[in-house]
């Protein structure tokens, strides 16, 4: 089972087989600070404190590339530079599944603590998991737009009490104030309609492919499995730029996959992140051998028709139920 595993153990070998664990890992954690959770590079802070010994043996062109640029190798559609496929590297990808790894090893540590009555351990283990989900739950609402439907919530209570104070402000024939608190309103309504309009296409999103479907990228050519899924583009910008998402023909709205790329194809991609156009399904059930020294923490593994069964966590993570696969009429798997 995956809540079994210690994250330490996602030290790897070139075959994908798993091996021991860090001293450093195995010992108690230091008491995370709230800042360190809620500042802009939370994720960055709890990752560079609590898995910063974790190494990928046997992948060492595995490693984060930041400030890494691509050289001339191919043209998006109506593209006039040449990107290469790492392009599509998405940092931020990689750290929401490290973190994900990170959420799964916290909550196994607080069982096996109690399960050996170490309750001290436990309860301080307990908070910092409290903690982790806070963060966990923070992103995924952001992800599904609910931040943006709060957003235009309390937008749409304060153009309320404006519209009272505007109308106070009338009564009084004070019109420099009247006149200010009209821009005001005026602001706050496009304000609060974006971000409505935001939230009803997260709302809203139809997502083509499923998590564990193996996928085949239309340009590149790789295969890769799908772990991840936004109804829009979560990158920022400097990243749209780089990999030239407005030159796509659906934009940066359209749902985007994180990906699991087959490291024997592309041993310089760990984690894509793609646009729904870009990828497609073979004709014929793709049933050959893809490696990645993540699926094992991601997934059960494959089922008949060669995709992978993602573990319970993860479709909570997206709210998605478990596929299954049709049978035909004779009982059998189609």
């Amino acid at each position: 089972m995956v809540q079994g595993v210690s994250l330490t153990t996602l030290a790897t070998c070139g075959k994908s087989r798993i091996y021991g664990l860090s001293p450093s890992w195995m010992a108690p954690f230091q008491p995370f600070k709230r800042s360190n959770l809620t500042s802009a590079n939370c994720k960055h802070s709890v990752w560079n404190q609590c898995i910063q010994n974790l190494v990928l043996i046997g992948y060492p062109f595995v490693s984060r590339q930041n400030g890494f640029k691509t050289k001339a190798a191919w043209m998006f559609r109506g593209g006039e530079q040449g990107l290469d496929a790492s392009v599509e590297q998405s940092e931020s990808s990689n750290e929401d599944i490290l973190m994900f790894f990170f959420h799964l090893d916290l909550a196994t540590r607080v069982q096996c603590a109690l399960n050996m009555e170490e309750y001290d351990i436990a309860q301080q283990l307990r908070n910092k998991l409290t903690e982790v989900e806070e963060e966990v739950i923070k992103q995924q609402q952001s992800k599904r737009g609910l931040s943006s439907k709060s957003e235009a919530q309390d937008k749409g209570l304060s153009i309320i009490r404006l519209r009272s104070d505007l109308q106070s402000a009338i009564e009084k024939e004070d019109y420099a104030l009247a006149a200010e608190l009209r821009d005001k309103i005026s602001k706050l309504e496009a304000e609060s309609l974006a971000a409505s309009a935001k939230a009803l296409a997260h709302e809203n999103a139809q997502y083509v492919f499923r998590l564990g479907q193996k996928v085949t990228h239309k340009i590149f050519g790789y295969r890769a499995i799908i772990c991840g899924m936004d109804p829009v583009c979560g990158e920022s910008s400097s990243w749209m730029e780089n990999a030239q998402v407005k030159k796509l023909s659906r934009g940066s709205t359209q749902p985007f996959y994180q990906l699991l790329v087959d490291v024997r194809a592309e041993p310089n991609l760990l984690v894509a992140y793609v646009a729904e156009e870009n990828l497609f399904i073979p004709e014929k059930p793709d049933k050959g051998r893809l490696d990645h020294p993540y699926i094992s923490f991601l997934f059960y593994g494959m089922d008949s028709a060669g995709d992978f069964i993602p573990i319970k966590q993860l479709r909570e993570k997206y709210n998605k139920p478990r596929h299954e696969i049709p049978t035909d009429e004779d009982g059998g798997k189609a």
